[in-house]
């Protein structure tokens, strides 16, 4: 017999026999030994074992002295095997089952984690977006002192930022479709909405140009009205960035409207 053979024999008996060993778990009636090997699967990160375990036990050990960990460490399966909506339920429903755990503040935090991990793309509904947005602040505000408070923090930020790309993005595509008293409105909700937003030169800029352009394609009695207000989003614009690389252009819309009003006797 060869030396592969030699070495494959054992391993193939081994892993036979680990199999069988585990079936024979998953069919005992010791409870006991059910749990204690769980833990062990779930230190040697063999999650699916474990969660399977866990989940034949969550009912048989509710209300004994092993439920609490029962609960975390199902939970915590179910977080490593990619169920996250599942597991941000589990973590929340474990605060709200144990609430003297000591656990507590860790499976609260893990909650927000998996809402802030399903959060999607700008584009898409931010449902679990807005829910990962509360459940950091209410970690925040309730654990003040906590190790994760700068990491729930960073979390909330980037967050923040996807709701305001995604309302960003809704008002430039007004702008872009030439509804621009539709994308004036929009922009301004955005920055009532975000008042620290990183797209507010943009935005502002933005305006000035959709005010110009409603403006110029208005009818005769709305121009002036609408001129003066393209004066004014500029002196705005000018007055928060008057370093802006965008001075120039806003320079001649406010240049132009200047002239037109002069024509119209509007100044």
């Amino acid at each position: 017999m060869s030396k592969i053979k030699l070495y494959i024999l054992p391993l193939i008996f081994a892993v036979t026999f680990s199999c069988s060993d585990y079936q024979k778990l998953l069919k005992s009636n010791d409870n006991e030994l059910k749990y204690a090997r769980a833990v062990e699967y779930f230190e040697k990160k063999d999650f699916y074992k474990a969660q399977t375990l866990l989940e034949d036990l969550r009912g048989i050990f509710r209300g004994t002295d092993k439920a609490e960990m029962v609960s975390y460490y199902y939970a915590y399966t179910t977080y490593e095997m990619g169920e996250l909506s599942l597991a941000a339920y589990l973590f929340k429903n474990h605060a709200m089952t144990f609430p003297s755990s000591p656990k507590k503040e860790e499976v609260e935090f893990m909650a927000a984690y998996c809402y802030y991990l399903i959060s999607p793309e700008p584009s898409l509904d931010q449902t679990y977006t807005k829910s990962a947005i509360t459940e950091l602040q209410n970690f925040i505000e309730k654990y003040p002192n906590s190790e994760k408070r700068a990491e729930a923090e960073e979390l909330l930020r980037k967050l923040q930022f996807k709701l305001e790309t995604k309302a960003y993005n809704n008002a430039m595509l007004y702008f872009r479709i030439m509804d621009y008293k539709a994308a004036i409105i929009a922009l301004k909700n955005v920055l009532a909405e975000f008042p620290d937003t990183r797209y507010r030169e943009d935005i502002m800029f933005t305006i000035i140009k959709a005010s110009y352009l409603l403006a110029e394609n208005s009818i005769y009695s709305k121009q002036i009205e609408r001129y003066k207000a393209t004066i004014n989003e500029y002196l705005n614009f000018v007055d928060k960035f008057p370093d802006s690389k965008r001075i120039k252009e806003a320079e001649k819309i406010y240049t132009n409207s200047l002239k037109i009003l002069e024509s119209k006797n509007g100044l």
